[in-house]
């Protein structure tokens, strides 16, 4: 977990340590999600390497989870009123690229 803090406060480019116990609630629900959003087991990317999309997927929603903790699109897509909806299918987009399909 401590590479992907690294990860998400290089995304977020936040240098203080001040915030690292709620980013890392926002990456343990963005690793919660993605999880579940592939169809496999709570807790399987603590015992298996994640790959590097959902990886990527992870840290995007962890950085909107801190970004938007006030309820508002914040960050670098402020402005748009879609961002928060760009996010997600980006998310998604990424994390069904990994996704365990069931047959």
């Amino acid at each position: 977990m401590d590479e992907l803090l690294t990860k998400v406060k290089q995304n977020l480019i936040v240098e203080h340590a001040v915030d690292d116990a709620l980013i890392r609630s926002y990456i343990a629900a963005a690793v919660s999600y993605a999880e579940s959003y592939q169809h496999i087991p709570a807790g399987s990317y603590t015992e298996k390497a994640m790959p590097a999309t959902t990886e990527q997927a992870v840290v995007m929603l962890a950085s909107h989870f801190y970004e938007s903790r006030d309820g508002s699109t914040g960050g670098f897509f402020a402005d748009n009123p879609q961002a928060a909806t760009q996010v997600w299918n980006t998310v998604n987009l990424l994390l069904r690229l990994d996704r365990e399909w069931k047959v």
